[in-house]
C-alpha cells in the first residue's frame, strides 16, 4: 500500500515526522484510514463519555443515588459545554428491585455493556464501588455438556439433585459444542413475574430463592470434588463462587488495557458494623445463616485489597471510611456522613473530569478531524457488512474485472430493497486493496448514513478533503458553494497516478437528499480520469436516479441487477454463518429454514432468518420455531417477540422515538425521553416507586440485546446516534406503531419538549399517580413533580467569556422536525420560524438549505403566509447569508419593514432583530432597503463576472443555463447553482441554444470559437472553426446531434456534437445568413439576406437540400414548430402580416392579418400556435388566430423599441396559459393581459439594459431576464398581481450624498440627476432635472432646514426650492468642484476650475445668487478647500512662485490674509486638507505618508503624525490609519502611537478604503470596497460590533449629524440609512425608537386609480411627480410613506 506524502496534514496542519511515538502512531492511523485500509482499523473517533458502573445491589445505594442527584446533571453540562460530548452512566443495578431477573441474561448482559463503554467511551468507561459486601453470586446461565456431566456423575448418588439439575438445565444440541442452560424462571415457576396476583409472586419467589441455594451448593459441592480429582481448573471451579460484581470488575478492569485512562476506584469502610441489626446489616455485608459469610469476605478480600490495586494507580482508587450510625447504618442526614457524601461527590466529578481532559488532550487532534472521522465511520461501516458476507463470487468478480479493466466510465449497481446492493459494495471495496497490490487509495461513502454523507455539499466537501489530502492538494482550495465544489472534485479526480490509482464507491444513491437538485445527478462524474473507478449503487424507481444514469452513461455494460440470493445460495450462507457463530439446527427446523428461503432469498431476509433460528434451542417447541416468508412480516414478528418480551408500552416508546427522528437518536437522549414520558415510567414503576424518576438503564439494554445490529452507530449533530441500519425496518416501525396518529403524534410532541429543554436544568416536570400506585403505596395526592435530570437545550454554548463554543447541532436539526409533525405550530413560529436566535444559530452552523428546508417541511403541511414571508426572504438574502450569518438582522429588516404594521408575527421578530440581533449587527436598517420577498421576483440569480449575454431553460423546465465567459446550470426550484462548466476559452459568449434532448449546448464567443457543453455531465469542448482572415461567426445552432456555425461570408459548417467537422455549406442565394435551424426530420432551414447592404431588410427562407422553394420575405418571420405554417411581411403588401401555409414543396398564401402600417421588427408565435405578437417602434401588435383580431400593446411615453436589422426575435415572451405578454425593454419588464391588451404591471426589473429573456411553462410559470448589469432575476408570474412595496432608486450609481442637518432630508447626486430623499422613509421625495439633456451633476448641498437644494451641473451652479419644480437661479462659475455652506447654510462658497492651473472660489448668497465676493488663484492639481471649523476662514490648496502654498482667506469677506508657504520638513504633496474639529485656528494637511497639523493664526506647524489619515475625534485626540492594502488602527495624534488595533495588518490586496469616526465620537465605521462589507467598532474597547455586508458596491458614504447612523450610496442607485445601536450604549434603544418604521401605523387607504384608458405615449405608471403646492413642511413630516417617487420603483 502507497502512503500519503510524508508532509501529509491532518486538518491542514503538516504532519511532524519527528514527534512522540504517539504521534507517528496517529500518522500511522491517519495514512492508513485515508488509503481505505480496513487492517487494524482505528476504533470509532468518541463523542460520548459512555461509564459502567460497577457495585454491589444494596450497599451502595445512597452513593449512587447522590451520584445520580447531583454529579451526573454537572457532568452531563460540563462534557456538552466544554468538549461537546454526551454523558451517559450505565448503572445496571440502579431503578431494578430484584437482582435475579427471569431469563438470567443480566450477567450477559453487563459484560456486553463493558464492552460497548470500553469501546465507545472516551476517557473513563469503568468506575467501581466497593464496601464490604460481595455480592450476589448467581449459578451460570450456560455450562458447557461436558462439564455438566461431571457434575451429574458426581452428583448421582442424590437423585433428587440429579432431578433438580435436569429440571432446571436443559442441553441444548443447536450450541456447538452442546451446553445445557439454565431454562428461565417462569417456566418452571408460572407465577413469579404475576405481579398482580401478589401471594402467588411470593410463594414463587420463595421457591426460588430456596431452589436457587440449593443448585449453588450442588454445582460448587461438585466443582470442588472435580477440581481436587483434577477434573476441573481453579478457574472453573471459581466460576461457581464468583459475584456478578467480580464478573465486571475483571472485565473492566482487571483484564483491561490502559487503566490509567479509563478505570476508577471507590472503596468505603463502614466501622463498627452493627451485626445484631441483621435486617440492615446485610445491606452492607453478605450473610449466611444469619451470621457473616466468610467465604464471600474472604473472596472480597482477595479481589478489594490484592487484585484491583495491582491492575489500577494508586490515585485512580479512593478510600472512604464512615462509622455506621443508628439502625440504618449510614444515615444522610447525620453530618458526618453528609460530610462523607460531598467529599464523595466532589472526589468523584474531580476524578472523572480530570479523564475527560486528559483523553480530550491526548486524542483531540484525530477525534475532531473531519478529513479522518468521516472516512474512518465508513470503513467501519464497511467491515461491519463485510463480516458477514457470503456468496455472490460471480458479482465480485465483475466488479473486479472493472476496477482492473479500461473502462473510462463508473459501474452502477442496482436492485430491489434488501437485495444486498450494500454487502456487495463493502466486499469490493475490502478487496481493493489486494486488487492493486497494494498500491492504490479505496474511499467509500455509505450515503445517508452520517450527517457527512447524507446531503451533497457535505458529502462532496468530505471526499474533496479526502482526495486532497490524499494527492496534496491544498484544503483551502475546497469552495464552500455546491457549484464550484463539484467543479473542484471533478478536478481532483484528474489528481490518481498509475502509482496510486483511486477507486470510489458511492452506495445508495437514493440515500442521499434531493435537496439542492441532488437527485438531477449533475455532480456524478460520467467521464473518468486514467486510474479512477466509481462505482455506485442505487435502488430501482427511486426519483428517476437509475434512469437518469441510464441516460448519462448511455451503455448497457455500465450497470450490473443485483437479484436475490435464490434458495440454494441462501441455504448455503445459512450454514457458513451457523457455522462460524458455533451454532446448528435441527433437521426438523431445517425444513422450516428452507421453506422459508424458497418463498423469499433477498440477502436481507436470509440475515433476519439467520437471527431467528439463532434464538432457536434444539429443546424448543415447534410452536415457537414459526418463520414467516417476507421481509416486512419477518420484521413486524421481531417487534411483536420483543414487546412480549420487555413490555409493550416501553418498546412502543422506545422503538418509536428511534423510528421519529430526523436523524437518529443517541442513547442519552433516548434515555432521557423514556425518563420524560410518564406513560413509560408509570408502566416501569407499577409495584415500586423510584428515588429519582428515571428510567433504569437496564430495561433499555435488554431491548437492545434484542436487536442484533439492527440498529446501526453514526454521527450527527456531533454525537453518535442510533437508528435503524435498513430503510425496511423503518417502513415496519412506521406501520406498527405510528398507524395510530395520535401515538405518532404524541412520540414526536415528547421529542419537542425535551430539545424545547422544558424540563432541563432541575425544571420540574409534573405527573399523575397510576390508580394501582396510589393504592399499593397508601398515596394521598394524586400528582407528583420531579427532576428527570435531563440537560438544558440551549441554541449555543458559551465559554466563561460568553463567546460561542459550538452550536447545540442535535436541536438546531431535531427540534422543528418535531414540532411540525407533532402540530405545535404556536411552539414552532416562537422557538423557531418566528425567533432570530433560533434562525441566526442554525444560519451560523449549518448550510442556508438546512434552514430553509425547515420551512419548506412546515410549509408542507400547513400553509401560512407569514412563514412563506420568512422563508422568501432568507432565499433573496442566500447569498449573502450563507458568509455573513450575522446579517440576520439587517436582512430580515430590510426586505421585511413594511410589514412591520399588519403582521404581528413578522413584527415581532423584527423586534428580536433589534434586541437581539444587535449582539452580532449593531447596524439596523432604518426603512424598508431591499426587495420584499412578495411579489413576482422569485430569484436574482448572480454568478457571472460579465453580461450573460446568452439564457435558455431545458425541455422540462428544471434547469436554466447561462452563459458569460463560462456556463452556468442553475436549479430552477431552488435557485441555487446546479453545475459551474469553464470550457477554458477566451472572451465572451454571444449566444446560447440547447438540443432538443437537453443534452447539449452550443454558443460562440467573440473570439470565433463556439464552445460544446455536455449539460448531463458538465463536460466541455472547444471548437475553433477554420475560418478565412476576416471571416466571424454569426451564430449557432445545436439539434440532437450536430451542431450548425454560420459565419460572416456565405457558408455554415456542420459537426457533430462532439465537435467533429464534416462539411462546409453555401446558401442558394449566396448571401450572408442570419439563422439555420436544424430539424428532427434532418432538414435545414436557413434565413438568408437577400441583399449585401446593411440596411436592407430583406431575406429569404431556404432548405439546405432544396426540397421546398425558397421564399422570399423582409423585416421579419415566424415559423411553426412542424414547419407547415408561416408568418411574415412580404414586398407586395407591405407591412402587412401575411400567413402562409407549406404545400409539398411550396409555401402557399392563405390570409392576411388585417391591415397593419408600422414597420415591423420581429415576431413572436406562442408555443400552442394560439397568438402572434409584432414588435413596433411605440409597442407591440397581439393577433388572436383564432379570430384574427388585433390588439395593440403600447408602451409607456417616451419609452421606444429600437430596431435593429434581421433580429428575427425580440425580448418578449408568453406566460403560462397565455395568460400575459411580457416585455423587456431598457431595463423593465412591462406586462399586458392577452385577452384585453391591457397593461397590468410594469417591473422595474434590472438595474442596467435587459439583454435576453425566456419563459417556463413546464411545472412552474416563470419569466427569466438578464441584463446588462451580469444578473439574472426569475419572476413568477402566479405572484405578478400580488402587492410589491416599491424600492426607489436612482438609474446610475449614486456618486454624492449631502444631509440637512436639521430635518431628515438628504441630497443625492448621479452623474445626471440630483435627488432628495426622506431618510425616515426611504423614500424620494424630488428630482432636480434641469432642462439640459447634456448636464453632468458633480455635486449637490442641501441647506440645514432643507428649503433649498444646489446642485452643480457644469458650468452652471442651479438653486431649487423644494416645493417648485424649476430652478429659481442659475449662475456659470465654469467647472464646479465643490459646494460648501456657511453662515447658517446661507452662503455658498462654490469652488471650480476656470482654466488650466487656475481655480476659482465665488461666495453665493441662497436663495438669490447674489455675489458676496469671488477670487481666482493657482493651482498645479486640484485638491478641495475647506472651511474651518467656526467657518471664519477659507484655506485653499495653491500655488505660487515659491511652490505649494495655502492660501488664507477671511470666508466671509474673500480677503486673503496670506499664503502658508509648506516647506516643513519631509513635505509631500497635499492630497486633501482636513479642518480641524477641536480648534477652529487649525488644519491638517494629509499626504500619502502622514497627516501635518498646521495653526493658521499662529503659521506655525503644531506637529506632523505618521500614518494619520486625517480622520479624528471632536477634541482632536484620536486618528485613525487605515491602509488600502489593510488593516486599521486608532491613533494617539500627540504622539503618534497606536492606542488601539481594530484591524490586525492582514494581506487583503489593495482595495479602496474609507474610514471615519462617528460624529458623536463613539464608533468607527471602516468599509472595504474588495469584501464589500461595512465594519463598525466601539472607540472605547476596539470591540467590532457590526461587519455588515452591502447588496451592492458602495460609492459614498456619510455619517448623520449626531453620530446616530450613517446614509450609503450604491452603485445600484440604492440610498440605504443605517442606524447604530450598540447594545452596550444606553442611549440604542432611544435611537431604534425615533425609527419611523417601526411605528405601527393604520394601513392608509388605497390611492384612486386613474380610469383612463391610456393612449399610446401615456405613461402608465404608480410614480407620481410631487406637484408644486406642496411645502417644505409636508418633506419634514412624520407621514410622507404613502407618496410614490418617479425614480426607479419596483412596482
Amino acid at each position: 500500500m502507497t502512503d500519503t506524502p510524508d508532509n501529509a496534514s491532518i486538518n491542514g496542519v503538516a504532519m511532524d515526522p519527528e514527534k512522540s511515538s504517539i504521534d507517528e502512531e496517529e500518522q500511522r492511523k491517519f495514512r492508513m484510514v485515508l488509503m481505505g485500509s480496513l487492517d487494524d482499523l482505528p476504533s470509532l473517533s468518541s463523542k460520548i463519555v459512555r461509564i459502567f458502573t460497577s457495585s454491589t445491589f444494596t450497599d451502595t445505594t445512597l452513593e449512587r443515588n447522590n451520584l445520580m442527584e447531583k454529579v451526573y446533571p454537572k457532568l452531563k453540562e460540563f462534557c456538552r459545554e466544554k468538549h461537546g460530548l454526551e454523558f451517559q452512566v450505565v448503572d445496571m443495578r440502579w431503578g431494578v428491585r430484584d437482582e435475579a431477573t427471569d431469563d438470567h441474561m443480566t450477567t450477559e448482559l453487563c459484560m456486553q455493556e463493558i464492552d460497548n463503554c470500553q469501546r465507545l467511551s472516551m476517557g473513563p468507561n469503568f468506575i467501581v464501588f466497593l464496601g464490604q459486601k460481595y455480592g450476589y453470586r448467581p449459578i451460570p446461565t450456560h455450562i458447557v455438556a461436558t462439564e455438566l456431566e461431571l457434575i451429574r456423575e458426581c452428583a448421582k448418588n442424590v437423585p433428587a439433585e440429579v432431578t433438580l439439575l435436569d429440571t432446571w438445565y436443559k442441553k441444548d444440541l443447536n450450541t456447538v459444542p452442546p451446553v445445557y442452560i439454565l431454562q428461565p424462571i417462569s417456566s418452571i415457576l408460572t407465577n413469579f413475574n404475576n405481579k398482580r396476583h401478589q401471594r402467588l409472586m411470593e410463594l414463587d419467589q420463595n421457591t426460588w430463592w430456596e431452589t436457587l441455594g440449593k443448585i449453588q451448593r450442588i454445582l460448587r459441592k461438585a466443582a470442588q470434588v472435580l477440581f481436587l480429582g483434577r477434573k476441573l481448573t481453579r478457574d472453573q471451579v471459581h466460576n461457581y463462587f464468583m459475584s456478578v460484581t467480580e464478573r465486571e470488575v475483571e472485565r473492566g478492569c482487571l483484564k483491561a488495557k490502559n487503566t490509567e485512562e479509563h478505570c476508577l476506584a471507590y472503596i468505603r469502610e463502614i466501622t463498627n458494623i452493627n451485626i445484631t441489626l441483621l435486617r440492615m446489616a446485610c445491606k452492607f455485608v453478605d450473610v449466611a445463616a444469619n451470621t457473616v459469610d466468610n467465604d464471600a469476605q474472604r473472596l472480597l478480600n482477595t479481589l478489594r485489597d490484592e487484585k484491583l490495586p495491582k491492575a489500577l494507580v494508586p490515585a485512580n482508587i479512593a478510600r472512604f471510611s464512615v462509622e455506621w450510625t443508628g439502625k440504618e447504618g449510614i444515615d444522610e442526614t447525620n453530618e458526618s456522613h453528609k460530610s462523607y457524601f460531598e467529599t464523595f461527590c466532589e472526589k468523584f466529578y474531580g476524578d472523572v473530569t480530570r479523564q475527560i481532559d486528559n483523553a480530550m488532550d491526548k486524542h483531540v487532534k484525530l477525534a475532531n478531524d473531519p478529513v479522518y472521522n468521516e472516512p474512518l465511520q465508513h470503513l467501519h461501516a464497511c467491515r461491519n457488512h463485510v463480516t458477514a458476507f457470503q456468496g455472490r463470487e460471480d458479482v465480485v468478480e465483475q466488479i473486479h474485472d472493472y476496477v482492473m479493466g479500461t473502462s473510462r466510465k463508473p459501474l452502477v449497481l442496482f436492485g430491489l430493497s434488501g437485495c444486498g446492493k450494500t454487502s456487495l459494495m463493502a466486499k469490493a471495496a475490502s478487496q481493493v486493496e489486494s486488487w492493486l497490490g497494494g498500491n492504490g487509495m479505496m474511499a467509500v461513502r455509505f450515503l445517508g448514513t452520517t450527517p457527512g454523507s447524507s446531503t451533497i455539499v457535505p458529502m462532496l466537501t468530505s471526499v474533496c478533503n479526502h482526495l486532497s489530502v490524499v494527492y496534496d492538494q491544498p484544503l483551502e482550495d475546497i469552495p464552500g458553494e455546491l457549484s464550484p465544489l463539484i467543479q473542484h472534485f471533478k478536478k481532483l479526480l484528474s489528481c490518481p497516478t498509475e502509482d496510486k490509482p483511486l477507486v470510489l464507491f458511492l452506495d445508495s444513491l437514493d440515500q442521499l437528499s434531493g435537496s439542492m437538485g441532488a437527485h438531477q445527478l449533475t455532480w456524478f462524474p460520467v467521464h473518468l480520469p486514467d486510474n479512477v473507478k466509481v462505482i455506485a449503487s442505487t435502488l430501482p424507481g427511486y426519483y428517476g436516479i437509475l434512469d437518469t444514469l441510464k441516460i448519462m452513461l448511455e451503455d448497457e455494460k455500465c450497470f450490473i441487477q443485483i437479484c436475490p440470493l435464490g434458495e440454494g445460495l441462501s441455504a448455503y450462507i445459512i450454514q457458513a454463518w451457523l457455522t462460524k457463530a458455533n451454532r446448528a439446527v435441527t433437521e426438523e427446523q431445517w425444513v422450516i429454514v428452507n421453506e422459508a428461503i424458497s418463498k423469499c432469498s433477498f440477502p436481507l431476509f436470509v440475515k433476519l432468518v439467520f437471527d431467528e433460528i439463532c434464538r432457536w434451542k434444539s429443546f424448543t417447541k415447534p410452536a415457537h420455531t414459526v418463520l414467516t416468508f417476507t421481509i416486512h412480516e419477518t420484521i413486524l414478528r421481531l417487534y411483536e417477540r420483543i414487546e412480549t418480551q420487555h413490555g409493550k408500552t416501553l418498546v412502543m416508546h422506545a422503538l418509536g422515538y428511534i423510528t421519529a427522528s430526523k436523524d437518529g437518536v443517541s442513547e442519552p437522549e433516548l434515555e432521557d425521553l423514556l425518563s420524560l414520558d410518564d406513560k413509560v415510567l408509570n408502566d416501569v414503576y407499577q409495584y415500586h416507586l423510584p428515588p429519582v424518576r428515571r428510567i433504569p438503564p437496564l430495561l433499555w439494554t435488554r431491548i437492545r440485546s434484542d436487536l442484533p445490529k439492527y440498529l446501526s452507530e453514526r454521527e450527527a449533530g456531533g454525537v453518535n446516534v442510533i437508528g435503524w441500519y435498513h430503510r425496511q425496518f423503518i417502513e415496519a416501525a412506521k406501520e406498527r406503531y405510528f398507524r395510530n396518529l395520535n401515538f405518532k403524534s404524541v412520540i414526536h410532541s415528547n421529542m419537542a419538549e425535551y430539545f424545547l429543554g422544558l424540563y432541563g436544568g432541575g425544571n420540574l416536570k409534573p405527573f399523575e399517580y397510576s390508580d394501582l400506585q396510589r393504592q399499593r403505596f397508601f398515596l394521598a395526592d394524586t400528582k407528583g413533580q420531579a427532576d428527570r435530570k435531563v440537560p438544558l437545550q440551549p441554541h449555543e454554548f458559551l465559554d466563561s467569556e460568553g463567546k460561542v463554543i459550538r452550536y447545540n447541532l442535535r436541536k438546531l436539526s431535531e427540534m422543528p422536525f418535531h414540532l411540525i409533525r407533532s402540530h405545535r405550530y404556536e411552539d414552532l413560529y416562537e422557538k423557531v420560524i418566528f425567533n432570530y436566535e433560533w434562525l441566526h444559530a442554525k444560519l451560523a452552523s449549518m448550510p442556508l438549505q438546512s434552514v430553509l428546508h425547515d420551512f419548506e417541511d412546515l410549509l408542507e403541511h400547513v400553509y401560512d403566509k407569514d412563514v412563506r414571508l420568512i422563508a422568501d426572504a432568507i432565499r433573496l438574502s442566500g447569498s449573502i447569508l450563507s458568509h455573513y450569518p450575522d446579517m440576520l438582522g439587517p436582512q430580515i429588516t430590510g426586505r421585511l419593514l413594511p410589514y412591520y404594521s399588519q403582521n404581528p408575527k413578522i413584527r415581532s421578530l423584527i423586534n428580536q432583530c433589534d434586541s437581539d440581533g444587535l449582539r452580532h449587527c449593531a447596524f439596523v436598517s432604518a426603512y424598508h432597503c431591499l426587495h420584499t420577498p412578495s411579489g413576482p421576483l422569485q430569484y436574482s440569480l448572480e454568478g457571472h463576472q460579465f453580461a450573460p449575454y446568452g439564457i435558455a431553460t431545458t425541455s422540462d423546465g428544471k434547469s436554466l443555463v447561462s452563459v458569460s465567459n463560462k456556463v452556468i446550470v442553475w436549479d430552477l426550484s431552488t435557485g441555487e447553482v446546479a453545475r459551474n462548466i469553464a470550457p477554458g476559452f477566451e472572451g465572451l459568449l454571444q449566444n446560447l441554444s440547447i438540443s432538443p434532448n437537453d443534452k447539449w449546448a452550443v454558443g460562440y464567443t467573440n473570439n470565433n470559437q463556439v464552445m460544446v457543453a455536455q449539460l448531463r455531465t458538465g463536460d466541455a469542448a472547444v471548437v475553433t472553426p477554420k475560418l478565412d482572415k476576416n471571416e466571424s461567426i454569426k451564430g449557432t445552432s445545436v439539434s440532437n446531434t450536430h451542431i450548425a456555425i454560420w459565419t460572416s461570408s456565405n457558408c455554415w459548417h456542420l459537426h457533430t456534437t462532439e465537435g467533429q467537422f464534416l462539411s462546409t455549406q453555401q446558401t442558394e442565394l449566396k448571401m450572408p445568413l442570419v439563422d439555420v435551424t436544424m430539424d428532427e426530420e434532418g432538414k435545414n432551414y436557413l434565413i438568408v439576406k437577400t441583399s449585401g447592404e446593411d440596411d436592407d431588410n430583406g431575406m429569404a427562407l431556404e432548405v439546405q437540400d432544396k426540397s421546398i422553394e425558397a421564399f422570399e420575405f423582409h423585416s421579419a418571420i415566424a415559423i411553426d414548430p412542424e414547419r407547415k405554417v408561416l408568418y411574415t411581411c412580404i414586398e407586395i403588401s407591405d407591412n402587412n402580416v401575411a400567413v402562409y401555409k407549406r404545400e409539398d414543396k411550396v409555401w402557399k398564401y392563405d390570409r392576411t392579418l388585417g391591415e397593419n402600417l408600422d414597420a415591423v421588427f420581429a415576431f413572436k408565435l406562442s408555443d400552442d400556435q394560439h397568438y402572434l405578437v409584432a414588435t413596433i417602434a411605440l409597442g407591440y401588435k397581439l393577433w388572436d388566430l383564432h379570430t384574427d383580431k388585433m390588439r395593440e400593446l403600447k408602451l409607456p411615453a417616451g419609452i421606444r423599441n429600437i430596431p435593429v436589422k434581421n433580429q428575427l426575435t425580440s425580448q418578449l415572451v408568453f406566460t403560462k396559459g397565455n395568460q400575459f405578454v411580457v416585455a423587456g425593454v431598457r431595463k423593465n419588464l412591462y406586462v399586458w393581459d392577452v385577452k384585453q391588451g391591457n397593461m397590468v404591471k410594469t417591473l422595474d426589473a434590472h438595474f442596467g439594459r435587459i439583454i435576453n429573456m425566456t419563459g417556463v411553462s413546464a411545472g412552474r410559470n416563470v419569466v427569466i431576464s438578464s441584463s446588462i448589469d451580469k444578473t439574472i432575476n426569475v419572476w413568477n408570474f402566479d405572484k405578478i398581481l400580488e402587492e410589491v412595496h416599491p424600492l426607489d432608486r436612482m438609474e446610475r450609481p449614486i456618486e454624492t450624498v449631502s444631509l440637512a442637518s436639521e430635518t431628515s432630508l438628504c441630497v443625492t447626486t448621479t452623474r445626471n440627476q440630483t435627488a432628495v430623499w426622506d431618510l425616515d422613509t426611504g423614500r424620494l421625495v424630488k428630482l432636480c432635472v434641469s432642462n439640459s439633456r447634456s448636464a453632468i451633476v458633480s455635486h449637490a448641498a442641501l441647506t440645514r432646514d432643507g428649503s433649498f437644494v444646489l446642485t452643480a451641473e457644469s458650468p452652471c451652479l442651479l438653486v431649487w426650492e423644494m416645493a417648485k419644480d424649476t430652478p429659481l437661479q442659475q449662475v456659470s462659475l465654469g467647472d464646479i468642484q465643490q459646494i460648501m455652506l456657511n453662515q447658517e447654510d446661507t452662503k455658498a462658497v462654490v469652488v471650480a476650475k476656470t482654466a488650466s492651473n487656475k481655480g476659482s472660489c465665488t461666495c453665493l448668497a441662497i436663495p438669490t445668487c447674489q455675489q458676496v465676493y469671488k477670487f481666482e488663484y493657482n493651482l498645479k492639481r486640484f485638491v478641495p478647500a475647506v472651511l474651518t471649523h467656526d467657518g471664519l476662514f477659507l484655506a485653499v490648496p495653491a500655488s505660487d512662485k515659491s511652490g505649494d502654498v495655502i492660501g488664507v482667506y477671511h470666508a466671509k469677506t474673500g480677503t486673503l490674509l496670506y499664503n502658508l508657504q509648506l516647506k516643513y520638513a519631509n513635505y509631500r504633496e497635499c492630497q486633501r486638507v482636513v479642518a480641524m474639529k477641536h480648534d477652529p485656528n487649525q488644519v491638517a494637511i494629509i499626504d500619502e505618508e502622514k497627516g501635518n497639523i498646521l495653526d493658521l493664526k499662529k503659521k506655525t506647524m503644531v506637529r506632523s503624525v505618521a500614518n494619520w489619515n486625517g480622520m479624528h475625534t471632536r477634541n482632536g485626540k484620536k486618528g485613525l490609519f487605515a491602509p488600502s492594502r489593510g488593516g486599521l488602527w486608532i491613533l494617539d495624534l500627540k504622539n503618534g502611537k497606536t492606542i488601539k488595533t481594530l484591524i490586525p495588518r492582514v494581506a487583503e490586496g489593495v482595495f479602496s478604503v474609507k474610514v471615519f469616526f462617528t460624529e458623536n465620537d463613539k464608533n468607527v465605521v471602516y468599509y472595504h470596497s474588495g469584501h464589500r462589507t461595512m465594519r463598525l467598532f466601539r472607540v472605547s474597547d476596539g470591540k467590532m460590533l457590526a461587519n455588515f455586508k452591502a447588496s451592492a458596491e458602495v460609492k459614498c458614504i456619510t455619517c448623520h449629524p449626531e453620530g446616530t447612523a450613517i446614509v450609503l450610496g450604491a452603485v445600484d442607485g440604492s440610498l440605504t440609512t443605517l442606524a447604530i445601536a450598540d447594545p452596550e450604549d444606553e442611549e440604542h434603544e432611544d435611537v431604534l425608537e425615533d425609527l419611523q418604521s417601526r411605528t405601527i401605523a393604520v394601513k392608509p387607504p388605497p390611492l384612486p386609480e386613474n380610469d383612463d384608458k391610456p393612449a399610446n405615449g401615456d405613461a402608465i405608471s404608480t410614480k407620481n411627480a410631487v406637484g408644486t403646492a406642496l411645502q417644505v413642511a409636508r418633506f419634514v413630516a412624520k407621514a410622507r410613506g404613502a407618496q410614490k417617487s418617479r425614480a426607479c420603483v419596483l412596482s
